[in-house]
C-alpha cells in the first residue's frame, strides 16, 4: 500500500476538520500554519485564566489552549463560562483545543465510567466557553500493562460519541514515556479503528522523540487526521531515557529537525494549529508575556524557514 493510499485511508476514518480561526496577522505570514498557546508554557506564573488569555492576544496567537483544571478554578471562583467565551472573542482569539487528563482508556470499567461522566460535564463547559477540541491522552494507563489497542479503540469511540453530543472533539494523544500509546502509529491505530467520523490525532514533537517515533510517520496524517500539533524542540545532548517534560525548549533552540517534519505536515495536508507547549522551568520564572512573544516568534521563525 502507498503513502497516498494510507494517507487516504486514514482521512476516511478521521474528523472532517473544525472551523479554524479568522486569517490573523501570524497567518498572514506563515501560511497554512496557525499559531496557539498550551497555558503550560506559562504554567509556572500562575496567571488566573483571564489573564493567560490576555497575554496569548498581547503576544499575537490565533488561539489558546488552556488546561482544564484552570478553566474550573475559575468556574470556582465564581466565573462564568460566557464571560470566557466573550474574553476570547474580545481578545481576537479562539479555544482550539483544552487539556484535560480523563481515565477513558483504562481497563476498569468503573474508573473508565466515571471518567467518561467527568469528560461530558468538561465538554459542555467547553462548548459554552466556545471551545473546539479536547486532548485525550492514556491517563491512568502510562505504567499499567499494555492495553489491547482495539479494546482502546472502542473506548475512545466512545469518548468520541460524548464528545459529539456535546459539540467537542477528543482527540486521541501519544504520550512517548507511556507504556500505552506511546507511539504515534499507535495513536493512528486507535484513530481509525475507532471508525468514527471524528477521530483524530494530537501529536506532539517531544513525545514523538521520547517514544521513538520516526518523524517521517507524519506524512499518513492529513488535515483531518492532524487537526493540533504540539511544538517545541529539545536539546540534542540527552537521549529518549533520560529527556523529561521540563527540558522542553523554544523551537529553534534545540535538535529536532523541525523544517522537515512541518514541510511533511504541510505537504500531507495540514493546516491546523501549531500549539507552543513548553514546561520548562527557566521560562516559567520569567515574565509570561515575554515568553509566550518569544515562542510565538521563534515558532513562525521556524515555519517560515520550513516552507521557504
Amino acid at each position: 500500500m502507498n503513502g497516498i493510499t494510507r494517507r487516504t485511508l486514514f482521512g476516511a476514518a478521521a474528523c472532517a476538520l473544525a472551523p479554524l480561526a479568522g486569517e490573523s496577522r501570524a497567518n498572514e505570514q506563515v501560511k497554512p500554519f496557525h499559531f496557539m498557546l498550551n497555558t503550560s508554557t506559562i504554567m509556572g506564573q500562575k496567571l488566573p485564566l483571564m489573564q493567560q488569555i490576555e497575554v496569548a492576544a498581547k503576544a499575537g496567537y490565533d488561539a489558546i489552549e488552556p488546561w482544564v483544571r484552570d478553566i474550573e478554578q475559575f468556574l470556582k471562583d465564581g466565573g462564568k463560562a460566557t464571560d470566557v467565551k466573550k474574553k476570547i472573542a474580545d481578545s481576537g482569539l479562539t479555544m482550539e483545543s483544552a487539556i484535560g487528563f480523563f481515565e477513558w482508556i483504562v481497563d476498569d470499567e468503573g474508573k473508565r465510567k466515571a471518567a467518561l461522566e467527568q469528560a461530558k460535564k468538561t465538554m459542555d463547559v467547553l462548548n459554552q466557553m466556545g471551545g473546539k477540541r479536547l486532548a485525550a491522552p492514556p491517563s491512568g494507563a502510562t505504567n499499567t500493562q499494555p492495553i489491547d489497542l482495539l479494546s482502546a479503540a472502542k473506548r475512545y469511540r466512545e469518548l468520541l460519541d460524548i464528545g459529539q453530543s456535546q459539540g467537542i472533539v477528543p482527540m486521541v494523544e501519544m504520550w512517548g514515556f507511556s507504556k500505552n500509546l506511546s507511539r504515534l502509529g499507535e495513536a493512528a491505530l486507535v484513530a481509525i479503528e475507532a471508525g468514527h467520523k471524528n477521530s483524530c490525532v494530537l501529536a506532539d514533537v517531544y513525545h514523538l522523540y521520547k517514544g521513538g517515533s520516526d518523524f517521517a510517520g507524519l506524512k499518513q496524517l492529513g488535515q483531518a487526521s492532524l487537526q493540533v500539533f504540539h511544538m517545541n524542540d529539545y536539546p540534542g545532548n540527552l537521549d529518549r531515557a533520560m529527556i523529561q517534560d521540563k527540558d522542553r525548549v523554544y523551537p529553534g533552540d534545540g535538535a529536532a529537525p523541525l523544517g522537515t517534519m512541518l514541510k511533511t505536515m504541510k505537504d500531507a495536508g495540514f493546516n491546523g494549529f501549531l500549539s507552543l507547549e513548553l514546561f520548562n522551568r527557566e521560562y516559567w520564572m520569567q515574565d509570561a508575556n515575554l515568553v509566550a512573544k518569544t515562542g510565538l516568534e521563534k515558532m513562525k521563525k521556524v515555519a517560515n524557514k520550513a516552507l521557504s
